[in-house]
């Protein structure tokens, strides 16, 4: 299993990918409910950081299925 910093810099990396080639994406990732913790002041262990990593890499996969459904 991936150790905190290994998840840190994948989700540095992917948010990175999104900003850069998603810009449209990237901007309502601050409005996102997957993105958003649930309780005010949560716990970021590295469970809840896999957690998020997996749902921002869902999020881009659902946007790039959109995207090729709309270019089609």
């Amino acid at each position: 299993m991936k150790d905190l910093h290994n998840i840190l810099t994948e989700i540095t990396q992917l948010t990175n990918k999104i900003e850069t080639n998603y810009p449209e994406l990237y901007r309502s990732l601050d409005e996102n409910p997957l993105t958003l913790p649930v309780s005010k002041s949560p716990h970021m262990d590295k469970k809840v950081m896999v957690e998020y990593l997996e749902s921002l890499k869902q999020l881009l996969g659902h946007y790039i299925e959109e995207e090729k459904i709309k270019n089609q």
